[in-house]
């Protein structure tokens, strides 16, 4: 399995696709009630499949990821050659909140001596939707081109 099994509720979305997935690989309704009885390995392989085919679309579709906490903001722009990165810390445990996008601005307008804002890019390691499905399992979720040239604006950094 390259990436992961599709939830419970993740399966429920996608239902009418699994189940046209199922008929282009021969399987037809009758015959997936059988293998989830009689083959339970079989089964699961297919399910494990489908699961990889979707994310996989979904994440060729991401362009922008964040990660936010109380003393962090990152902010990550997925392009098709490398991952770039804004990242906003505070120089020293100061009570900077960086977890919603009101207290990034204000820190922005208000504290940014206080902070130390990094930008850089990196070639992804080892394919782009591997490393983008790997942050998205250590917290980071879809971010937007509009907070990353907010960002990129508050911070001019060139």
């Amino acid at each position: 399995m390259k990436y992961r099994m599709l939830t419970k509720e993740e399966q429920i979305i996608f239902d009418e696709d699994f189940k046209a997935f199922l008929i282009t690989n021969g399987v037809h309704a009758e015959e997936w009630a059988e293998m989830n009885k009689s083959d339970v390995p079989k089964a699961t392989e297919l399910v494990e499949l489908f699961s990889d085919i979707v994310l996989e679309k979904v994440y060729q579709k991401i362009e922008f990821l964040e990660y936010r906490s109380l003393d962090s903001c990152l902010v990550f722009q997925c392009t098709p050659d490398d991952i770039k990165l804004i990242s906003i810390t505070p120089k020293q445990k100061d009570g900077t909140d960086l977890s919603t996008p009101e207290s990034i601005h204000e820190a922005l307008t208000k504290n940014a001596q206080n902070l130390t804002v990094l930008k850089t890019s990196k070639q992804y390691s080892p394919l782009r939707e591997m490393e983008i499905h790997k942050m998205i399992e250590q917290g980071c979720v879809a971010s937007s081109k509009e907070f990353w040239n907010a960002l990129e604006r508050s911070i001019s950094v060139e």
